[in-house]
């Protein structure tokens, strides 16, 4: 009778057994450094849009024709200063907060991004016009800063007039700050206090703006307008305005 030989088989039976034991580990260190990978992602994502660059939408036309509804823009937090969390991240566990050195302070003929003064959970959009200090007027529609107009300043190609009609100075039709600063298109003169700006739409006519609510504090300001990276007609994503995607906010 013959006996079947087993010691040429057994080996190679322990050595695949070998191997499909060591390749369970190597399996989930591999989605174990995935998710590592994840998550530094989503770290370094945070980091960016907290401290460095953030990314707004534009939903009004209070900027035309230099912002216009739909445009997507990158802000630069930095340059200002940008603000720790105020939350510890994804709770609503409240932390101390504390502003980076600035880069430079907000100057007149910047584009800021800041906290809504009436409503700090909304952001908005204006041009600077002046800075603490300065003394802001319009005379017939035309803005003055310490008595230069601001177009020696600035001058935005995007600047708009809807309205032809100026609105006298005792004839105001909607409410200003303060309440007897004067009308949209002759107003003031008013002195910026010191840790405010004075902010204006470039829509002049259809922006409510400094005129209207008063000052914006310095330590609402988020950053900076910087680029269009894309605009969209309306609502519609698959109708960009392929003419407006790079262009610098000036």
């Amino acid at each position: 009778m013959a006996v079947k030989d087993y010691t040429d088989s057994e080996p190679f039976l322990m050595k695949e057994a070998d191997v499909q034991t060591k390749s369970r580990p190597h399996v989930r260190s591999k989605t174990a450094e995935l998710f590592q990978i994840a998550a530094y992602a989503l770290i370094f994502a945070y980091i960016i849009r907290v401290f460095f660059v953030q990314a707004f939408k534009i939903p009004t036309g209070s900027m035309e024709n230099t912002l216009v509804i739909g445009d997507l823009l990158l802000v630069n937090k930095f340059v200002y200063g940008a603000r720790t969390p105020e939350n510890i991240p994804f709770t609503s566990i409240h932390i101390p907060q504390f502003r980076l050195p600035a880069v430079r302070e907000p100057q007149p003929g910047d584009v800021l991004v800041f906290k809504f003064p009436p409503d700090p959970s909304v952001d908005y959009i204006k041009r600077c016009i002046a800075v603490a200090g300065q003394t802001v007027e319009v005379r017939n529609k035309e803005v003055f800063v310490d008595g230069k107009p601001f177009s020696s300043i600035k001058n935005p190609d995007g600047l708009k007039f809807e309205d032809p009609e100026i609105i006298p100075r005792n004839k105001g039709y909607e409410a200003v700050y303060p309440k007897d600063a004067g009308s949209r298109d002759n107003y003031g003169p008013v002195t910026v206090p010191e840790g405010s700006l004075f902010v204006m739409g470039d829509n002049r006519d259809r922006s409510y703006d400094s005129r209207q609510w008063g000052f914006v504090p310095r330590d609402y300001v988020l950053g900076k307008a910087m680029l269009v990276y894309w605009s969209t007609e309306r609502d519609d994503v698959w109708s960009p305005r392929w003419s407006r995607i790079g262009l610098w906010v000036e």
